[in-house]
């Protein structure tokens, strides 16, 4: 991450450590994403339907299986020969929609076939990659499926961005880096903890809203590849050096690829951090079956009246687009504020967290 210069001519923070995203912002220049072609609903099946073959799994597994929709046949196992662990489970439904909510409640067309655009010049094909394939059914699902609003905020991060760079050298001797997104990761942690609607999903077959007990915060990575989002688990309960350590280590799995399921898995809010890329406000789309998402720009030099006198402050635009179907727009601002207030005033942050 690109330290600041301590006037304001100078170059504000980025974030080196992850350039980070969703795929979303890659694809967001297109009119409409791709749409779902109408499938009909599968036919129930037989109550041993798991149970047609050998399965290394525990019952409780199974019933966790069963009660979120998923034949735990078709899932693959992680653990020695084989065995199937709740966390398998939870990684193979992520990769697809739960049961009961795939279909969107609206008419769904079909997508049109292409023109020859080899009528109008020479054209090169080449195969999606696994994970472009993945990106592109996941936010074709959340744009198709969710009603979604960003709510727009600029945080002064003058004072955070000076005890970043106090504190840097002795979270770096720790093994990681004090990045902003990692600041941020706390400061989101904490706030779902709140405001649990935002660390919530919506079950649309059952009509129930899910509030997760624990606070996991995926962090969105760009790598050759692809966008992937490994996920942090009980955030709420880390300090920021340990998290600064934890997603150094999960970024640089990202770009070696030795990401694992388990750190893809069971994520309840995403954070993206475009800052890097010189961005300022933008719409990220919400990771379905997640209700929300932070989007961060880059922290720009800015002047301010502080104290009766224009003074230059250091800026940081934020994002968060969520579901509006569970999280209302006064939700949103109350969430937006509490955070903007936090990254205002760290020593509070640090003693609410």
């Amino acid at each position: 991450e690109a330290a600041v210069p301590a006037e304001p001519p100078g170059k504000p923070p980025g974030t080196s450590e992850a350039v980070v995203g969703t795929a979303a912002e890659k694809a967001g220049k297109q009119a409409s994403p791709p749409p779902i072609p109408a499938v009909p609903a599968p036919a129930a099946a037989p109550a041993n339907e798991t149970d047609r073959r050998p399965v290394p799994a525990a019952p409780s597994v199974r019933q966790f299986a069963r009660e979120i929709g998923v034949d735990i046949a078709l899932v693959t196992g992680s653990g020695p020969g084989g065995r199937i662990s709740i966390e398998d489970v939870k990684s193979f439904a992520r990769q697809r929609p739960a049961a009961g909510s795939a279909a969107p409640s609206v008419p769904v067309v079909a997508a049109p076939a292409l023109a020859d655009f080899a009528l109008f010049g020479a054209v090169k094909r080449e195969a999606m990659n696994t994970i472009r394939q993945l990106t592109a059914q996941q936010m074709a699902l959340a744009w198709s499926t969710i009603p979604m609003v960003t709510h727009h905020e600029e945080a002064d991060v003058t004072e955070l961005e000076a005890l970043r760079k106090r504190f840097a050298p002795r979270v770096e001797a720790a093994g990681g880096k004090l990045t902003v997104t990692a600041i941020l990761l706390k400061a989101v942690a904490t706030a779902l903890r709140k405001f649990p609607k935002f660390n919530a999903s919506i079950d649309p077959a059952r009509k129930e809203v899910i509030f997760k007990q624990y606070v996991n915060v995926g962090v969105a990575v760009d790598t050759e590849r692809g966008l992937v989002v490994p996920v942090v688990r009980d955030a709420d309960r880390k300090n920021i050096g340990q998290l600064a350590v934890e997603l150094s280590a999960l970024a640089g799995k990202a770009r070696e690829r030795k990401l694992l399921p388990d750190d893809l898995a069971g994520g309840n809010f995403t954070i993206t951090n475009l800052g890097g890329l010189g961005t300022h406000h933008f719409t990220p789309i919400v990771n379905v079956p997640e209700v929300a998402i932070l989007g961060v720009g880059r922290a720009e030099w800015k002047p301010a009246v502080v104290d009766g006198e224009v003074k230059p402050r250091l800026s940081m635009p934020l994002s968060l687009t969520y579901d509006h179907r569970l999280i209302d727009g006064a939700d949103a601002a109350r969430f937006a504020r509490w955070l903007v207030e936090g990254l205002e005033q760290p020593f509070a942050l640090l003693v609410d967290g």
